[in-house]
């Protein structure tokens, strides 16, 4: 270690110039940064919920589907169906969309003298504009399911157009591009946006919006609380510059490297920010502590003290973050995982490295400020909290442990409480747009989440047509699907029509005849295969709620295993199988990404440590910790969701570090003086001062997320300040109790 801080200290300009040149380098890389808000990508492709979602927008012609509501008093009003006609030539024109649907250009079977008409809806051209023909048009549509509740509202107050997007277009280039057109048809009527695209295009928009404007207010926050603990310019800047710089050097790796920011990864600026800086606050205060010669001196000794705690701490943080790498089903977290270790390896680097050379590189007058505002001197903190706290937990040892004791169980209680979600609607605050109209599309229209059920066989025999109406019944006794659509609703209305009643044709002859008039149809290709061997329902599902979306599966898995056929194949896709998958995805990711980041910790601290009996003792505070904020969440009603599933394993990783730094402070004092009690004690004051500054400025710039206007991400960042200021606290009193128990055991056993 000692020649480790002699060659920093020697090659200090080496470190600075070539620091400052990376930073450029990668800073000139981050204009090329993107963003993806596509949860579907998320799934590995060998995934059959993904695979079969992705199988049905290839060969359906794309499976986003986008909706916008138009919203008005009556919509059968010449006036109305003028602009709902625009709504849709505009959004036919634009690059990247594959089908449109409304009600100006639907599909209508009617009887044509005996015969079958099969045409629109309405004429496009000469849109009903008289009180009869609109009168006329409104009895006809709600005389008809596939209008009713489906392109118009049962209260005649909304209509809906759908838009499906092309498998290989850039979903959420096209939703912006769609969004941006039809508002700036500045109609008189209420527009509502939603469907999937929609909301990926509005989280990106949310994602960017965050990172221009709480970047900068976790920097002044974490600024602030340094200003105010270190009192001295350098103590505010260096941690701050540190940080920065890994956050530059890690996105500009991330673009080089060709991927794009997340709606996890997005979190990588703030959180760096935040525990970046942490490293640079431990070796600065072992700096400032130092006081036997010059700057260069004070480095070389500080630093050959300090490499070890700060890596080590650095190490378990980046294990924290590192097990999503290994336990997570979803891509967008183990990108996360890789990304953000590497942040923490650049600012662990940086604190070691650029920070030193930094400092002794000032010129030696420095060292009369530094010693004015070391965090040596007395304080408030040290003489109002820390030694106070020092007698409690010596005299009350055992009530300490009996009252986090009890934390733990009452935390346990809360666990039970705990749900899943996954909806993509969550994201968003109840006032929000995009939350606005995923409610008037649940209220009006059964919801957003398309639901596909594809059907593989001779789509013109009668038993596979049968099955289909079968399915179609089935899924509508299911509270949360209201309709369906598919070519057998074609085929039963056509029959209909003939006078052979509302059904599927016994005779397949017959079948041909009636699809011979729909050959050519533009509907026709979003319902069969041009081989006309595979088939598709079509439906939305209402319900956002996890559990609705798990009992849909299992009920649709039920009519899969009892009527699939060699002949008939049956699957089930669509957004509530994916969500379930999901859904299964986070609990899986959760338990192993924890498991893993505690047997690694374990692992390290202990070996790091020369004793398992101190890896047990430094991760017990760090466990307890994310039991009793698993607690907090159960009782707060805070779901488990792609956001919050990172929470425990980045608490064990970072909040592990101030356990390291009392007892590798513990343990040099002891080493020194022999004395447990006086090891204690120095550990807590001393150690303790720059444990606390860690977590107020850890815990502030986690704190900010509370004004993102990503509900997740306000989630996310009100429980991670939770943990920093449980773990501190743990860090400085129960590891403390376990110590001071563990020495009065063993001296009890001696005696």
């Amino acid at each position: 270690m000692g020649k480790f801080a002699e060659s920093v200290v020697k090659f200090r300009w080496l470190i600075i110039i070539t620091t400052l040149a990376l930073t450029i380098v990668f800073g000139y890389q981050i204009t090329n940064l993107k963003i993806n808000s596509d949860l579907i990508s998320s799934l590995p492709d060998d995934d059959p919920a993904a695979s079969l979602y992705k199988k049905v927008g290839t060969q359906f012609g794309g499976n986003d589907m986008g909706m916008i509501v138009l919203e008005t008093d009556d919509i059968f009003n010449a006036e109305v169906l003028q602009h709902v006609k625009q709504i849709t030539d505009s959004i036919k024109i634009t690059h990247g969309i594959s089908t449109v649907t409304s009600l100006t250009n639907i599909i209508d079977i009617k009887n044509d003298n005996g015969g079958i008409d099969i045409g629109r809806l309405v004429d496009e051209y000469n849109l009903p504009n008289s009180k009869t023909q609109l009168d006329s048009l409104k009895a006809y549509v709600f005389s008809k399911d596939m209008y009713k509740g489906a392109i118009v509202s049962d209260d005649g107050t909304a209509t809906l157009i759908m838009f499906t997007i092309l498998n290989d277009a850039d979903k959420q280039a096209v939703a912006k591009n769609v969004k941006e057109k039809i508002e700036a048809l500045n109609l008189p009527e209420k527009l509502y946006f939603g469907g999937l695209p929609m909301m990926m295009n509005d989280i990106s928009d949310l994602i960017l919006a965050d990172i221009i404007w709480l970047l900068p207010l976790v920097i002044l926050l974490i600024a602030l609380v340094l200003l105010l603990s270190f009192r001295s310019i350098s103590g505010t800047i260096l941690p701050l510059l540190t940080a920065g710089i890994a956050v530059v050097w890690t996105l500009g790796i991330l673009v080089l490297s060709g991927f794009e920011l997340t709606m996890v990864s997005n979190e990588i600026p703030i959180i760096l920010l935040a525990v970046g800086s942490a490293y640079t606050i431990h070796v600065l205060n072992r700096i400032n502590q130092t006081k036997d010669g010059s700057n260069k001196t004070n480095v070389t000794k500080a630093l050959s003290y300090i490499v070890l705690p700060v890596f080590l701490a650095a190490a378990t943080t980046a294990i924290g973050f590192a097990s999503f790498i290994f336990g997570s089903y979803l891509t967008l977290i183990r990108d996360f995982g890789i990304f953000t270790s590497l942040g923490i390896a650049f600012s662990l680097l940086l604190s070691l490295t650029f920070v030193p050379a930094v400092i002794a590189a000032l010129p030696a007058n420095r060292k009369k400020e530094n010693n004015k505002t070391g965090i040596e001197k007395k304080s408030l903190l040290s003489d109002k909290a820390l030694k106070p706290l020092v007698s409690l937990l010596f005299k009350h040892p055992k009530y300490t442990l009996t009252a986090w004791g009890a934390l733990i169980v009452l935390s346990i209680v809360g666990m039970s409480f705990i749900k899943t979600s996954v909806n993509m609607a969550d994201y968003f605050k109840k006032d929000n747009p995009t939350r606005v109209s995923e409610d008037i599309l649940q209220k009006k229209f059964g919801g957003s989440l398309p639901v596909f059920v594809v059907i593989k066989g001779d789509m013109q025999s009668p038993d596979v047509l049968k099955t289909m109406v079968k399915a179609q019944n089935y899924m509508k006794q299911f509270p949360d699907i209201t309709t369906t659509q598919s070519v057998a609703d074609l085929i039963q209305e056509m029959n209909d029509i003939m006078g052979e009643g509302k059904k599927i044709p016994d005779e397949k002859a017959k079948i041909e005849q009636l699809w011979f008039l729909l050959d050519g149809q533009e509907i026709m290709p979003q319902l069969v295969t041009s081989d006309r061997d595979e088939g598709i329902i079509q439906s939305k599902f209402a319900s956002v709620e996890s559990k609705s979306m798990t009992d849909f599966v299992k009920y649709m898995d039920e009519f899969v295993k009892e009527n699939s056929t060699v002949d008939c194949e049956i699957s089930v896709s669509g957004m509530p199988s994916v969500y379930n998958k999901l859904n299964k995805s986070l609990l899986q990711s959760q338990f192993s990404s924890l498991v893993l980041a505690i047997l690694m910790v374990l692992l390290i601290v202990g070996i790091m440590m020369r004793s398992f009996k101190q890896g047990v003792y430094a991760t017990i505070p760090i466990i307890s910790t994310a039991a009793i904020l698993f607690g907090f969440m159960g009782f707060a009603g805070i779901s488990l969701d792609i956001v919050t599933v990172l929470v425990a394993s980045i608490t064990l990783g970072i909040g592990i570090d101030y356990s390291i730094h009392v007892i590798s402070h513990y343990n040099h004092l002891l080493r020194e003086t022999g004395d447990v009690n006086i090891a204690i004690e120095d550990a807590i004051i001393k150690g303790g001062k720059a444990v606390v500054i860690n977590v107020i400025s850890v815990a502030a710039g986690f704190l900010v997320l509370l004004f993102s206007q990503i509900v997740p991400l306000q989630n996310f960042g009100m429980l991670l300040a939770l943990s920093m200021v449980g773990s501190g606290l743990g860090s400085l009193t129960l590891l403390p109790v376990i110590l001071i128990l563990a020495d009065r055991k063993k001296q009890n056993i001696k005696s």
